[in-house]
C-alpha cells in the first residue's frame, strides 16, 4: 500500500524533513513529541522524558519486552526474605559508567539518598517511602532544608561493594516493578561532584552535568548530541555490559508537537515510531498493519485548582464533573477504543473493582448540575459564574477535547471556559504551581496496581497539583501500604477512591489505550498495558522474519510499505532468527 499524506500540516512536515535532510539517518528514529524537562532520572516526571532515560541509564532491573516481567539490569540476581521485607540485589561485576568506574551498591545508594532529599525536589520520591526510615528522611528537615535523620535509619544499605539490601515498612507487592522504573535509576556520584566543584555559582552545576559532553550514564545507550527543538541523538554505549544484545547503533529521538507532522515523517518512513495520531484520521489507520491499539494502564482527567474560588467548593466541581459528555469525546474525538472513565483507576487490575461516580445522561446531568451550582450560590437567582480557562499542553487532540469540554460548560451551565494552551515546560510550571482552574492532566501507572494512581493525591503529595487534601484519604492509602492480606489491601484502595470521587478534586474523562504507529520490519516492540518499551531490545526484522510475522496476522490487515533494512540489524551475539527475548 503505498503511504497517504496529510493535506493539513504537509508543508511544514516538508520543511522538517528538509532540514534534517544533511544527517546521516540514525538506525532507528522515533518521535517523543516533545522537549524533554530534564534528563536527571531523580527530576523525571513525564513520559517523554522516560524514553530517553531508559535508553541512557540502567535500573536494579528491566521489563521484559513482552511480559513486563522484571529482568536483570545492574543486578545479575536478587532474593527476598521470608517475611517479604529484605529485598538482597547482587550487582553484576561487569557493568560501568561511561567515565570508566565500576558501577556498585554504592552508587544506589548514593543516588536514592540524593533522591530522597527533599533539596533535589524529586516529584517521585514518595516512591521509596515503602522503604524503612526513608519517609522521615525527606519530610523532617531543618531550617536549610537539610535532613535531621542520618541515611543510617533508612533502610538502604551497600554490604561491600556489589550487595545492595534494602529493607522496606510492610510487604509491597510491587516493589520489583518499582525498581525496573525510571527515577530508581542511579546517578554517577563523580559527575555530579565534578559538575558541583566546576560549576558552583547559581547551581549552574544542575544543567551542566546533563550537558551531552558531560553526562555520565550506565545505559545501552549515550547522548551524541542534542539539538534543541529538534531531536536527541543516541549512540551505542560499546562499553554497556549487555552490548552484545543491543542491535540500534544510533537512535533519534524527535521533538515534534504537532501530530500531523509527526505522521508525514511516519509516512514517508523518516520516522519509525510515532507515539500518537490525528484523532480524525484514526477511522482510517486501524485497517492498517501497523496500527494496533492495545488498552493502556492510563487515566485522562482534568485537575481542579480546589485552592482558588468557586472551584474549591465541591458542588462546584461535581457540576463540571458529570457533566463532561465522555461518550461523545471518545466516540467523535478521540476514536481508538477509549473507554469512558467515571473513576481513576483503570480497569484490568486483578481483585481491584474500581469505585466510580454515577454515569448520568446529558439531560439528567445538566438538571443535577444546576442544582448543585444553585446551592453554591451560582446561577439563576445568584452571584454570576467567573469566566474560567481550561488549561492544556499543546496537542491537536488536547484542544479538540478541550474545547469539546468548554463548549458543553458553556451550553450546560452557562458557564464562560476559555482555552489556555501552552508548550510542556510552561504547562508542567503551570501545573506545579497551582496557576490553572482545570488542567488537562494524564497519569499512566507505574506499575499494575492501583497504588499508583491514587497514592499521588494525599495531602501535600508532589504528583497532587490540585491543592485537595483529606485527612481519611490519607488514613486509608497509609493503611493501605501496612495491609497484608490482598483482597483487604484492595478494599482499602477502594475506600480511598470512593471519596476522590465523592469530592472531585479531578474530573476523569476516558481510559487509554495505546496509539503507536509502528514500522511493521521493527522487531522487539510489543504492545502491552504500561507501553513500555526498553530501547536495548529493538532490532530490525529481515524479509523472512518479517513474512513471518505477517503470516500469523488477521488476514483482514492492510500490509503497509516496509521501512529498514531488508537483511534486518542484529545484535553481535543474536544467532537465531527471532532474537531473545523477544521469543520468550
Amino acid at each position: 500500500m503505498a503511504p497517504f499524506l496529510l493535506l493539513a500540516g504537509l508543508f511544514v512536515g516538508a520543511l522538517y524533513l528538509a532540514s534534517s535532510a544533511r544527517l546521516e539517518p540514525a538506525d532507528y528514529t522515533f518521535n517523543n513529541s516533545t522537549e524533554v524537562a530534564t534528563l536527571d532520572p531523580a527530576r523525571v516526571t513525564g513520559v517523554p522524558e522516560g524514553r530517553i532515560i531508559k535508553a541512557l541509564f540502567e535500573g536494579l532491573v528491566v521489563k521484559h519486552p513482552r511480559t513486563l516481567k522484571p529482568m536483570p539490569g545492574m543486578a545479575e540476581s536478587w532474593s527476598v526474605s521470608e517475611d517479604l521485607l529484605t529485598y538482597t540485589f547482587y550487582i553484576r561485576k561487569d557493568a560501568k559508567w561511561t567515565n570508566g568506574e565500576p558501577v556498585t551498591a554504592h552508587d544506589f545508594v548514593y543516588s536514592w539518598k540524593r533522591f530522597l532529599k527533599a533539596q533535589t525536589a524529586a516529584e517521585y520520591a514518595y516512591q521509596l517511602w515503602y522503604v524503612q526510615g526513608a519517609e522521615a528522611y525527606t519530610k523532617e528537615n531543618d531550617e536549610n532544608g537539610e535532613p535531621l535523620n542520618s541515611f543510617d535509619t533508612v533502610g538502604i544499605k551497600a554490604n561491600g561493594d556489589y550487595i545492595l539490601k534494602v529493607k522496606l515498612k510492610s510487604p509491597t507487592p510491587f516493589f520489583m516493578d518499582l525498581m525496573a522504573f525510571y527515577p530508581m535509576f542511579p546517578v554517577n556520584k563523580t559527575n555530579i561532584e565534578e559538575a558541583m566543584a566546576r560549576w558552583p555559582d547559581n547551581n549552574e552545576w544542575e544543567m551542566q552535568w546533563l550537558r551531552p559532553e558531560n553526562l555520565v550514564t550506565n545505559g545501552p545507550f549515550t547522548v551524541e548530541y542534542r539539538r534543541v527543538n529538534d531531536r536527541i541523538r543516541l549512540k551505542k554505549n560499546p562499553d554497556y555490559w549487555d552490548a552484545d544484545n543491543v542491535a540500534m547503533n544510533t537512535i533519534d529521538a524527535l521533538t515534534i508537537e504537532q501530530a500531523g507532522t509527526a505522521l508525514n515523517t511516519y509516512l514517508t518512513g523518516s520516522t519509525h515510531m510515532i507515539p500518537s495520531v490525528l484523532p480524525n484520521l484514526i477511522p482510517k489507520l486501524m485497517p492498517r498493519e501497523d496500527f494496533e491499539p492495545v488498552a493502556y494502564l492510563g487515566t485522562y482527567f482534568y485537575r481542579v485548582n480546589t485552592t482558588k474560588p468557586p472551584f474549591d467548593d465541591v458542588r462546584v466541581r461535581k457540576a463540571l464533573a458529570i457533566t463532561v459528555n465522555r461518550k461523545d469525546i471518545v466516540e467523535k474525538i478521540t476514536k481508538a477504543g477509549q473507554v469512558p472513565a467515571y473513576g481513576l483507576v483503570p480497569p484490568g487490575m486483578a481483585g481491584y473493582v474500581p469505585a466510580e461516580f454515577a454515569a448520568l445522561d446529558p439531560t439528567a446531568a445538566k438538571i443535577k448540575a444546576r442544582e448543585l451550582l444553585a446551592e453554591a450560590g451560582y446561577g439563576s437567582g445568584g452571584k454570576p459564574f467567573p469566566v474560567m480557562e481550561v488549561h492544556y499542553n499543546t496537542s491537536e487532540a488536547h484542544r479538540d477535547i478541550a474545547e469539546v469540554v468548554a463548549q458543553t460548560w458553556r451550553d450546560q451551565l452557562g458557564i464562560d471556559a476559555k482555552l489556555q494552551n501552552q508548550e510542556w515546560k510552561v504547562y508542567l510550571d503551570t501545573q506545579n504551581n497551582l496557576g490553572f482552574d482545570v488542567s488537562r492532566s494524564a497519569w499512566i501507572g507505574d506499575y499494575p496496581d492501583p497504588n499508583t494512581f491514587l497514592d499521588m493525591f494525599v495531602t501535600g503529595g508532589e504528583n497532587n497539583k490540585t491543592g485537595w487534601g483529606n485527612a481519611e484519604y490519607d488514613r486509608l492509602i497509609t493503611a493501605s501500604a501496612s495491609e497484608a492480606d490482598p483482597t483487604a489491601r484492595l478494599a482499602i484502595l477502594k475506600d480511598a477512591e470512593a471519596i476522590l470521587m465523592d469530592e472531585m478534586p479531578i474530573i476523569p474523562i476516558y481510559f487509554y489505550v495505546t496509539q503507536n504507529m509502528v514500522a511493521p520490519r521493527l522487531g522487539g516492540f510489543y504492545g502491552n498495558i504500561q507501553d513500555e518499551h526498553f530501547p536495548k531490545f529493538l532490532y530490525w526484522m529481515n524479509d523472512e522474519e518479517l513474512a513471518a510475522k505477517r503470516a500469523d496476522q488477521p488476514g483482514a490487515w492492510e500490509i503497509v510499505d516496509d521501512v529498514g533494512p531488508s537483511e534486518g540489524l542484529y545484535a553481535p551475539a543474536w544467532t537465531g532468527p527471532v532474537p531473545s527475548p523477544s521469543n520468550n
